[in-house]
């Protein structure tokens, strides 16, 4: 079984010079509710995950992701309703961990967050002094929602 435990976190400051990788990405959602159904793009590779919502209290979840044909992937984006989530992410190392920082654009321009992958809700990682607020388990800053409730539109 495959799970994701991860924290997430609004950016303050500089971190692109300190990013090792940059990939654009395109995704749509084909269900919101219950279980998720993602559809992803990554320069040129695509996939299609399916992830539960994490049970009260814990940061560990379901996730199931797997590569799928780019014109596939492509052509489903095109069934998605409401907004593409289009961001470009950045690689970026702290001690033994690595945090995929989000920038979005279009809809949710403005909106920069990062992710760090944990092997345990408990695992200490080093922060590094651009990580800003934790947003963890706040579902305004779930991809999912912000497909349905863009960033520019929050206030």
């Amino acid at each position: 079984m495959a799970y994701e435990i991860e924290r997430k976190f609004l950016v303050k400051g500089d971190f692109k010079s300190h990013s090792f990788r940059q990939i654009k990405i395109k995704q749509g959602y084909l269900s919101v509710t219950g279980t998720i159904v993602r559809v992803r793009t990554k320069d040129r590779e695509a996939f299609i995950t399916i992830k539960n919502a994490p049970k009260e209290g814990s940061i560990t979840r379901h996730e199931w992701e797997y590569e799928i044909p780019v014109d596939d992937a492509e052509e489903m984006l095109r069934l998605c309703c409401d907004c593409i989530i289009d961001k470009t992410r950045y690689l970026v190392g702290a001690g033994n961990h690595i945090f995929e920082v989000d920038e979005f654009f279009g809809s949710n321009e403005g909106l920069v967050i990062a992710e760090v992958e944990l092997r345990q809700e408990d695992e200490p990682f080093e922060r590094p002094e651009w990580l800003g607020e934790e947003v963890t388990g706040d579902v305004r800053y779930y991809n999912s929602y912000l497909s349905i409730h863009p960033y520019k539109e929050w206030q």
